[in-house]
């Protein structure tokens, strides 16, 4: 599996609910509500699953203190993502060799777990309805070739549930969100590079 996508996927960071129910009919959620959500949750904690571009599945834990703040716990192979101070390390559990570091400011990361989540013109490539979803695609306007998020977001209320992470080679890893827990006290040694 691709280190990097490690280091990309979790953009999104930001891990919301995921329910099966679905409204019947949706509008396209605008972008001030929906950066209105993204700023309104400081902590989570959830589930995830992620499906990596060569289509390995992997399942984990995610715990998220805004600002620039993400713990990714991988199950079964001690796999651990952190970002913290600017960095984002990546701990892959089957190698021998060091954790790799990549600065959070060149991942689509940088993007959502920002202290104010501005989502505009500036930074979003595309913002539609699909299948009773909304779909914001969003990029650092400055360094396109760091990559992009795409964010899928359902209404009433407005809630994250899934993203794709494109990398800068290409490659898409998809997060799928579990049953979020917001408000959640983390203790910051949660955060700590491996």
């Amino acid at each position: 599996m691709n280190l990097r996508s490690f280091a990309l996927a979790p953009a999104l960071a930001l891990a919301f609910a995921l329910t099966s129910a679905m409204p019947a009919m949706a509008e396209k959620i605008p972008l001030n509500e929906v950066s209105r959500y993204l700023n309104t949750v400081r902590s989570a904690v959830a589930d995830f699953t992620q499906v990596n571009a060569d289509g390995s599945v992997g399942t984990g834990k995610v715990y998220i203190q805004r600002p620039n703040r993400v713990r990714f716990e991988y199950k079964g192979d001690g796999t651990l993502v952190v970002a913290s101070a600017g960095q984002v390390t990546v701990k892959d559990g089957k190698s021998n060799t060091g954790p790799q570091v990549y600065p959070l400011s060149k991942t689509p990361l940088s993007i959502i777990l920002a202290e104010n989540v501005k989502l505009g013109k500036a930074n979003v490539i595309a913002h539609s309805e699909v299948k009773n979803s909304t779909v914001v695609t969003a990029q650092d306007p400055a360094h396109p070739e760091y990559g992009n998020i795409q964010m899928v977001f359902t209404a009433n209320p407005t809630q994250l549930r899934q993203w794709i992470v494109t990398d800068d080679s290409g490659k898409k890893t998809t997060v799928i969100l579990g049953e979020l827990q917001t408000g959640v006290q983390i203790p910051s040694s949660t955060f700590t590079s491996p």
